[in-house]
């Protein structure tokens, strides 16, 4: 019977090594401690005549593999190797992994002062057999090798022992277990064991503060954690409906965090000011009736929420607004604050600093859901390693069941996709009915806008209509049905269409919904640069176009709850009580965010001529949030077909910043470089175009003196100059096109990472089984020598017997 090898490890050491600290924070060692074992088994089987070229020989007939042989069916010695193996040893038991964690410390603590192990001879060096891995059924045994872990764990530093701890694969109660048995005694000394020495108050203090300081730091880590605005019930929905519906809320939480900070620096640097030093009213102030909150005029029209309110001086002290549009000239002394200048900077740097966080959140977004977001071979890892063992609520415990089954059922959904192809004919069929449906949709759009500019035009050449305060509210309303009424036409069209998948339809529905926004947004643009400025000629234009978009942004919203109300609570009360139906309407993930992206998109459009709209926004988001939770939870159901929304969150802030934020920038830059500004109100009110305010200010700064002759180069070179912008945006797009270069760079890294695991894992059949097979050989070999033997040591009067027989 051939005999098992004897497994020996050599840990290399260097002389760097010597004379330094030993720390468990350095895991390298074990590569090369495993490589050297390598090493040592080929030097163990060329002395004992194991060579691995025979294997060639014995392979009969073609390139036939030898395929994986259950357990049951292997040789005693095949077992024992199989047995010895690190995955079939290592945690196996408490005691397994006590052992293995006490030679660890002692290796760390001997490290510094024990020779070299290449010094030794080979019989004299440990092997693998000291570690004691084999299951040990003895509680005293255990317990033996559990007090002497805590004496090496004791002789380490307080860094070494606890990271020693958080290393050991044990339950919590265990490891709190070995560190209270860890820590020194109170009266001796804790920097010399055994001394006997009595441990002074100021160090007793000390290690009190320590851990109180620990405590506090882990309890501020779990409130914040806490703090984290809706972190329940993302949790509650992700579970629930799964990933789908949840980046709906996800994309909702992101708007909210734009404009809060677009909502910071316009505060910061333009209302602030401007409400330290308020200017006069023309006249006597208006009388609030309550419909300012749906048209935004009356009363919120002297105030710091639309741009006439705005002066035209530099802030230092309270002046009053000439009405003949002449320069305000304040009194000498105070901080000089430029407010054109300031009002014109703070807009651009803060639509900077949005187009900076917009495209690197795309970016981000894009490198989670394309390099980690892969969903190939993630099954197992789902259903073996999703649970999270530190729930103990009955109530978490439910929504991470109801987390991981959903998770399951969108990775199963998707898979089946991929195995289930299309005809030919099916697929021209397809073909054709999408062509259909997209004219169709196309032609809805653009009718839409086409009567969005025919009632824009009746209303302009109807003075007396547009002279009442109720009848402002006419085309906000008139738009908001459009968008309301052809999403719901655009989706029963889309019942048409055989889609398979249903990440593909969401896609095609928010590119027909995107179509649409477009169309009436940039016949709306149209009309109030184009139309409204010049009907509007003496008047403050721009006070009208802030309260067109304040009116579009609310009457939005109501037409959001009324959908709401009526497309989900009523529908679901006629479907349970008259059509006895227990299904619900499922939530329309595009339509929902195209709602969001329109709302948006008005925002930043009205930054300019409003500066306190993204405020409005905000509460139009919190209040959006728990309408469509309520409503979700409620009245609606899961998706029928479930399909893991990996990309959608990158897709969402790609149309938030391409086709929204850019067609917005556009907008205002045509309306700060080409329009003209109303000469009765603003900061702009004496310049041809708002851009000048900066001229006028470098034309300060250059008779100011030779001291801040720098500033006007700066603006004349890095401001006036285009190839400047150029450059930016050059620089901009290279930077996101690296950054996509990069992470498909990763992907193809993880790929072959990947299947190299894969290949190593054949590789470790491939030699089992070789190993095996050597053996067997092995084996035949002996009995055969045994048979031999025992025939050549039969008597000869037996032989004779057998002859004559």
């Amino acid at each position: 019977m051939a005999q098992p090898l004897a497994f020996i490890l050599d840990v290399p050491e260097t002389p760097g090594d010597q004379g330094q600290d030993p720390s468990p924070y350095d895991e390298s060692e074990v590569h090369d401690s495993f490589q050297q074992l390598i090493q040592e088994q080929s030097q163990c089987a060329a002395q004992e005549g194991l060579e691995l070229q025979q294997r060639e020989r014995e392979v009969t007939g073609s390139s036939q593999q030898t395929l994986w042989r259950p357990e049951g069916t292997q040789s005693t010695a095949t077992l024992r190797i199989l047995a010895s193996m690190p995955s079939r040893t290592i945690g196996r038991s408490r005691g397994a992994i006590i052992s293995q964690y006490y030679n660890r410390t002692v290796q760390l603590r001997r490290r510094s002062s024990r020779p070299l192990l290449g010094n030794f001879v080979r019989s004299a060096r440990p092997s693998l057999r000291l570690y004691d891995l084999e299951l040990d059924p003895m509680a005293r045994e255990e317990e033996e090798k559990q007090s002497l872990l805590v004496k090496e764990l004791q002789s380490l530093a307080v860094a070494q022992r606890d990271h020693m701890l958080r290393g050991m694969p044990l339950s919590l109660a265990e490891k709190r277990s070995l560190r209270e048995k860890s820590r020194t005694p109170r009266g001796k000394w804790r920097g010399q064991p055994g001394s006997g020495g009595v441990c002074s108050c100021c160090g007793r203090l000390r290690y009190a503060c320590v851990l109180a300081l620990h405590s506090l730091g882990l309890a501020l880590l779990s409130a914040l954690q806490a703090l984290t605005p809706w972190r329940y019930a993302l949790k509650r929905i992700g579970g629930q409906f799964g990933s789908s519906v949840l980046s709906y809320f996800l994309f909702l939480k992101t708007l909210l965090a734009f404009n809060a900070l677009l909502l910071l620096l316009l505060v910061a640097f333009i209302m602030g000011p401007q409400v330290a030093f308020p200017p006069a009213l023309p006249g006597p102030a208006p009388v609030c009736t309550g419909l300012e909150l749906l048209t935004g005029a009356g009363c919120f029209t002297h105030t710091v929420m639309y741009y006439g309110h705005y002066s035209n001086a530099t802030l230092n002290q309270p002046c009053g607004s000439p009405l003949d549009g002449s320069q305000c000239t304040p009194r000498v002394g105070g901080l000089p604050y430029n407010m054109p200048l300031a009002y014109l900077s703070t807009v651009g740097v803060s639509f900077f600093i949005t187009c900076i966080t917009l495209v690197y959140s795309m970016a981000h977004a894009f490198g989670e859901s394309y390099r980690v977001g892969s969903t190939s071979g993630i099954h197992a890892i789902t259903v073996f390693c999703s649970w999270d063992y530190k729930v103990t609520q009955k109530r978490a415990s439910r929504l991470q069941q109801d987390n991981i089954r959903t998770r399951l059922k969108e990775l199963l959904a998707e898979w089946q996709l991929r195995h289930s192809p299309r005809s030919v004919c099916g697929r021209l069929r397809q073909a054709a009915v999408l062509g259909l449906v997209w004219l169709l949709c196309l032609g809805t759009a653009l009718g839409c806008a086409m009567a969005v500019h025919v009632f824009s035009e009746f209303m302009i050449q109807s003075p007396e209509a547009a002279g009442q305060e109720a009848a402002l509210l006419v085309l906000p309303l008139v738009v908001g049905l459009l968008n309301l009424g052809a999403p719901y036409l655009c989706r029963v069209l889309a019942a048409l269409e055989p889609h398979d998948s249903p990440v593909l339809e969401v896609y095609v529905a928010i590119c027909r919904n995107l179509i649409l926004k477009l169309a009436i947004l940039g016949t709306l643009c149209y009309h109030w640069l184009g139309r409204r400025v010049g009907v509007l000629q003496g008047q403050c234009w721009e006070d009208f176009v802030g309260q067109e978009l304040y009116r579009f942004l609310v009457m939005d919203f109501v037409l959001m709850l009324l959908d709401t109300l009526f497309g989900e609570l009523v529908w679901r009360i006629i479907s349970e009580k008259k059509l006895k139906r227990r299904r619900k309407p499922e939530f329309d993930i595009a339509r929902n965010v195209l709602e969001l992206i329109y709302g948006q998109t008005l925002t930043w459009l009205g930054v300019l001529f409003s500066p306190l709209l993204p405020a409005v926004q905000i509460i139009k988001l919190l209040l959006v949030f728990y309408v469509k939770k309520t409503s979700l939870l409620a009245n609606c159901q899961a998706p029928c077909r479930p399909w893991l929304a990996s990309h959608m969150s990158t897709v969402f802030l790609t149309l938030l910043c391409f086709p929204a934020f850019l067609g917005a920038a556009v907008f205002l830059c045509y309306a700060v470089w080409q329009v003209k500004p109303s000469s009765t109100c603003g900061p702009f009110r004496t310049l041809d175009t708002m851009y000048e305010a900066g001229r006028v200010w470098v034309r300060h700064l250059e008779a100011a003196g030779p001291r801040v002759s720098w500033l006007p180069w700066v603006h004349r070179y890095l401001v006036e100059n285009t190839f400047f912008v150029f450059l930016v945006s050059a620089l901009l797009l290279a930077v996101i096109y690296l950054n996509i270069q990069v992470v498909r760079g990763q992907r193809k890294v993880i790929c072959l990472l990947k299947e190299q695991i894969s290949n190593e894992g054949e590789d470790k059949i491939f030699l089992i089984n070789k190993l095996h097979s050597i053996y067997e050989r092995k084996e035949r070999e002996e009995r055969s020598r045994v048979g031999t033997t025992e025939e050549a040591a039969a008597p000869p009067a037996l032989l004779t017997d057998e002859q004559d027989a």
